[in-house]
């Protein structure tokens, strides 16, 4: 990936986020190679050794990389130690030691290779969710807390790997996902924000919202995929190239749409199926409402598809959900500051009062599922199948995809419900 002056893109912003993370000044973090940019890229060559042209090319990139992701590696010199690279790196041995839990401070083998975390979050908030973001941020969690497991659950249509992650050796396991919806990308950033936190008290023994991070880790087995719908994000947030065959496929499908905005209003997967209508809860009824309101065919968002869990993305979240029989499960979307609980007049035991200290600690509302979105969601599904708790919360207001600058504010409100899914599930 190369980039110069002139270029625009979700890559030019990812280079912007790498700089200002590496102490430059690139300007606006608005993926537009400008002068300001440039000059960045070329005092960021200076700094190391390299010919400062201005272009971030293969070089470029890989000086830049430890600052996007968090850590760098060091090969074990005669004379290194802990304190040693912890100064050397601007870093502390804490983290140094958390991320390389086999290694003995007092005697590193010499060329053994160590991670070095970086004095920086690995999630922000400032950069829209990619599937490049969100496969940068996994490693680098799980580079600095090698407790933390990363595996595949299975391809988007484009061949994009869907990422899971887990947290905790309970025998209670606990289920979290974002992003079936496209443009609804910033709870992907919700939960890796609350991954890292999470990871880090574990590490370090401190507390997450007030609770015991030892104790949610020793309890409960925590699950979650962040990106549920690479590709429909990727498309969303600029990172899939406007010259590429699927974005001219989605645009095509856009077409047929044309009240919906393209791409921002695109929730659909590449192929233009809405993914939380994928599940075998009431399939035919949620296909006569979907079908009556217009949405016939593949598009930016309702059309509930061919047939339940046809689409690849659904097809591998029921799969990691029925292999690992959860207790909970919770379902992020946008907007609306709204938890919905029920599905039809199943009655889950345990999931109101759940639901009422959700809404207590988050200070959303508790409501019923409008009846024309009901049925064929990953919640009613998830219900109807284990009859155990199953919630969606529809985090931060306004008009999707929500603004960057809403995340801090959403992410507060968020971290009650995100704690009390580990402590009060049954």
């Amino acid at each position: 990936m190369v980039l110069q002056y002139g270029n625009e893109s979700y890559q030019v912003r990812l280079l912007q986020y790498g700089l200002k993370r590496a102490g430059m000044d690139p300007g606006n973090i608005d993926g537009i190679f400008g002068r300001r940019t440039f000059r960045a890229v070329q005092q960021f060559q200076r700094a190391m050794g390299l010919a400062a042209d201005g272009i971030a090319g293969k070089l470029t990139w890989g000086a830049l990389y430890p600052y996007i992701v968090g850590y760098t590696l060091h090969r074990i010199a005669a004379g290194d130690t802990f304190y040693a690279l912890a100064q050397r790196f601007d870093t502390s041995i804490e983290a140094i030691r958390i991320a390389n839990p086999t290694l003995t401070a007092e005697a590193l083998p010499i060329g053994a290779v160590v991670t070095v975390p970086l004095d920086l979050p690995v999630v922000t908030g400032e950069l829209p969710a990619s599937s490049l973001l969100v496969g940068m941020q996994v490693k680098g969690l799980a580079m600095r807390y090698p407790f933390l497991e990363s595996y595949e659950i299975g391809r988007s249509g484009m061949g994009r790997r869907i990422q899971a992650v887990s947290l905790g050796n309970g025998e209670k396991r606990i289920g979290y996902n974002a992003s079936h919806h496209a443009n609804e990308w910033i709870t992907t950033l919700v939960l890796l924000r609350f991954l890292e936190e999470y990871a880090s008290a574990a590490a370090r023994g401190g507390t997450v919202w007030g609770v015991s991070a030892k104790e949610l880790f020793s309890g409960t087995a925590l699950h979650m995929v962040p990106l549920v719908n690479p590709d429909g994000v990727d498309l969303v947030t600029g990172t899939l190239d406007p010259d590429d065959s699927y974005y001219a496929q989605a645009k095509a499908l856009s077409s047929f749409y044309p009240e919906i905005p393209f791409p921002d209003g695109w929730k659909s997967n590449i192929a233009g199926v809405d993914l939380n209508l994928q599940y075998p809860a009431e399939w035919q009824t949620a296909r006569g409402i979907k079908f009556s309101q217009g949405f016939t065919r593949p598009g930016p968002r309702e059309y509930v598809g061919d047939a339940p869990l046809i689409a690849p993305e659904s097809r591998a979240m029921a799969k990691w959900t029925r292999e690992r029989d959860f207790s909970l499960t919770i379902s992020y979307h946008t907007q609306g500051k709204v938890i919905y609980w029920q599905y039809g007049d199943i009655v889950v035991p345990g999931a109101q009062r759940i639901g009422t200290a959700f809404s207590k600690g988050s200070g959303y509302r508790m409501e019923d599922v409008p009846y024309a979105s009901s049925f064929a969601g990953y919640k009613d599904w998830f219900i109807q199948t284990w009859r155990r708790p199953g919630f969606t919360i529809e985090a931060g207001i306004g008009k999707n995809p929500l603004p960057l600058s809403q995340f801090d504010e959403i992410y507060r409100h968020n971290l009650p419900i995100l704690v009390q899914g580990l402590t009060l599930s049954p």
